[in-house]
Order: C-alpha cells, then sequence, then structure tokens
C-alpha cells in the first residue's frame, strides 16, 4: 500500500562532499555539501549559485571535491553554518551563518597542495578529486539553485582503499563514504549482493 504525501525535502542520499577554492584574496575556502553525483569523468554538484564557493568556483575555473569518512563528521559539524562571505549575506545572517576566513583551521582539517589545481586538498579525507569547472545548469526561476558541472582532472586514492592486484581499482568492500540520507549522516552497511545492474550501467543505458 502506498500513501500520496508531501515531503518537507527530496533527498534520498548522496555522498557529502567537502569542496575546496580559492577566495579572491588567495586564500582557501571550504565548504560541505551533499548533492553530487558522478558519470564517466564528470561530476554535478547541486549548490546555491550564490554562495561563495560556487563564485570561486566560476571565477577560478577549479576545485578540489574531497569525499570524507564518517570519523569526519565532527570536522563538517564545525563547518556548519559558516560562510567564506563577508558581509554576511542577509538570507544566510538570518539562518545564523556568521563569516570565517580560515575554513581548515576552525575545522581543525589540513590543507594539502593539488597537483593540477590552485585549491588544495584535504589531507584527512580519503579521496581527492582535482576538478576543471565546466558549465553552470540555473533551475527554475527565481530558484538560485544551479547544477554545476565539472570535469574530473586528477584522482588521489588511499592506499589502503585500492583493490589487492589492481593499481586503478578501488575496493568496494573498504570504501566507506559519508551519506546525507534525507537530513541524517548514514555511513555504508555490508554488501548485500553482487549488482547485476554494473556490467551493463553507463551513459548508453
Amino acid at each position: 500500500m502506498h500513501t500520496t504525501i508531501q515531503p518537507k525535502i527530496l533527498y534520498f542520499g548522496s555522498s557529502v562532499v567537502l569542496i575546496s577554492t580559492i577566495n579572491e584574496d588567495g586564500t582557501p575556502n571550504l565548504a560541505p555539501m551533499s548533492s553530487a553525483w558522478w558519470l564517466n569523468e564528470s561530476c554535478m554538484l547541486g549548490m546555491n549559485s550564490k554562495s561563495k564557493t560556487v563564485q570561486n568556483l566560476i571565477r577560478e575555473g577549479e576545485c578540489v571535491l574531497n569525499l570524507p569518512t564518517i570519523d569526519l563528521i565532527p570536522a563538517i559539524d564545525r563547518l556548519t553554518l559558516l560562510t567564506g562571505c563577508n558581509p554576511v549575506p542577509e538570507t544566510k545572517a538570518k539562518r545564523g551563518y556568521t563569516y570565517e576566513a580560515d575554513k581548515f583551521g576552525i575545522a581543525k582539517l589540513t590543507p594539502l597542495a593539488s597537483e593540477l589545481v590552485q585549491a588544495p586538498r584535504v589531507q584527512e579525507c580519503p579521496v581527492h578529486l582535482e576538478a576543471k569547472f565546466t558549465k553552470l545548469h540555473r533551475f527554475e526561476e527565481p530558484s538560485t539553485l544551479a547544477a554545476i558541472e565539472v570535469r574530473i582532472e586528477k584522482v588521489h586514492i588511499e592506499d589502503h582503499l585500492l583493490m589487492d592486484g589492481h593499481s586503478n581499482y578501488i575496493d568496494p568492500s573498504k570504501w566507506d563514504p559519508l551519506i546525507m540520507n534525507f537530513c541524517e549522516y548514514f555511513g555504508l552497511s555490508e554488501q548485500l549482493s553482487a549488482s547485476r545492474l554494473a556490467p551493463v550501467f553507463g551513459p548508453e543505458s
């Protein structure tokens, strides 16, 4: 039996991402988000087009997508309700946001130099994806939401996540990403079964 409802939010789960970008003055900005999906070498990021991260991403044309695990929830919580915009936009101020210039410091995370982009990686995250901005797709007005398309240029993976005997394969049994499921944090449960979908999944599907 199904019931028709009007949920407060449609948010059935996606990876949490810490996005690092570069501010106008050359300092790093760091912000958590959780509407991201990947296909081949591209990634789509669902964000507010007025955010500091999006402004930086479009201006500089690059970013790093850092994928945290569940043990980094405290660091992500320390970044919550902080913005790199100064002064704080009125809409954010009403929601309790405050300005913070040193996002890495306040989160107690370590910046690590990237290889292809200026934005730093987050050392504590086991996955770093250096990316270049491709296109901004606006949602229907008057919404300020947008889907920001980026192309992944370089992938850094902690060695322990690699599949034994395969230098370019990540072992899914070792990767435990932090997931935002509706408005709550979740990790992954154990594997249930082999997927028959995986061999046929692709852009032509």
